[in-house]
């Protein structure tokens, strides 16, 4: 059977390394878009056997070498956003509306089979966020360009290379507290990387075309549940520390200004609003794809970096509370 070829923007993060391995185990032939192949052309390579990949050099603005990679492709995937802005271009707005917009009508031009676009989950009530209000802009943009385009909706996506559940296990290691933003009350249905790459597949091989789908995992958890299961998987106990929003406020703006921040004042607006499916589009349950990995099960997988002793931890597991809040 003759490979099909996809091309991908956004390869080297979590997301695009666990699919470019699914894609290439069922002989689909991927072109990985890189801005520095230098940097990340060792992470990517490995994720594939030769012949199955390639990885080209270029500016995702560079629309006449783009444009020569969709000549010859049958899909494109488009996993790249940002969490903050950042000089250099890395605004909301060209990141998250002006490219995907560029990738649609090119799909359309070179008549590609399938558009699969990586939104967010809940951008619709969050009208106060740049950063929802850009995601939102970006998905009418690709629907308008070409109506084909399938756009995925995932609520956080977590596992081992990820930069959720790994940067607060290593925060929970070293405070003695941890900040609660609006109590935290805000409801997440966490979906597991290979959850999520299973659904894109699955997208691509049975020629689902629905538009908007929001994907999902098999529960609904508090950020203060989130917390409480992972200092139950490292072993420790916190003061969970609820903050009044104005001081919330003010920690988030000294944030800002470090290169990487833990947390901007746009991110914590998002906070506000449930990250849980709105019921007004379809779920990958409905696609006839729900989610089979728990958020316990998996996080224990790789918790034990942060539990003493490592993977020699002779720590048991246990269903106890192990958090405190004031």
């Amino acid at each position: 059977m003759k490979a099909k070829n996809c091309l991908i923007f956004g390869g080297s993060g979590q997301i695009g390394r666990n699919l470019i391995r699914k894609l290439t185990k069922n002989n689909y032939k991927v072109t990985v878009v890189t801005r520095n192949i230098h940097q990340k052309s060792y992470i990517i390579k490995t994720q594939a056997n030769a012949g199955y990949i390639d990885i080209v050099e270029a500016k995702i603005f560079d629309e006449k070498k783009i444009r020569e990679l969709f000549k010859r492709s049958e899909v494109c995937i488009n996993l790249i956003g940002i969490l903050f802005e950042e000089k250099r271009g890395n605004t909301f707005n060209n990141i998250h509306s002006t490219f995907p917009s560029l990738l649609a009508k090119l799909s359309k031009e070179y008549n590609l089979k399938h558009f699969i676009h990586l939104s967010a989950l809940g951008i619709n009530e969050a009208k106060d966020s740049n950063y929802a209000k850009s995601k939102l802009q970006g998905e009418n943009n690709i629907l308008k360009n070409f109506p084909l385009a399938t756009i995925l909706r995932p609520s956080v996506v977590y596992s081992v290379d990820d930069n959720f559940t790994t940067n607060f296990m290593t925060l929970l290691n070293r405070l003695p507290f941890f900040p609660l933003y609006y109590n935290g009350n805000t409801k997440f249905q966490p979906i597991h990387c290979s959850d999520l790459t299973d659904i894109i597949y699955h997208v691509i091989s049975k020629n689902i075309y629905s538009k908007i789908i929001e994907c999902v995992g098999p529960e609904v958890l508090t950020l203060k549940e989130i917390i409480r299961k992972l200092l139950n998987s490292i072993g420790k106990k916190r003061f969970l520390l609820p903050l009044p929003l104005p001081i919330a406020e003010a920690s988030a703006r000294f944030f800002e200004i470090m290169p990487k921040p833990l947390l901007t004042r746009d991110q914590l607006r998002l906070l506000k609003y449930d990250n849980i499916p709105s019921e007004k589009y379809k779920t990958n349950s409905d696609i006839g794809l729900p989610s089979i990995r728990y958020f316990d099960e998996e996080v224990r997988k790789y918790s034990y970096m942060w539990r003493v002793g490592g993977q020699f931890s002779t720590e048991k597991y246990n269903s106890n509370d192990n958090s405190k809040s004031n």
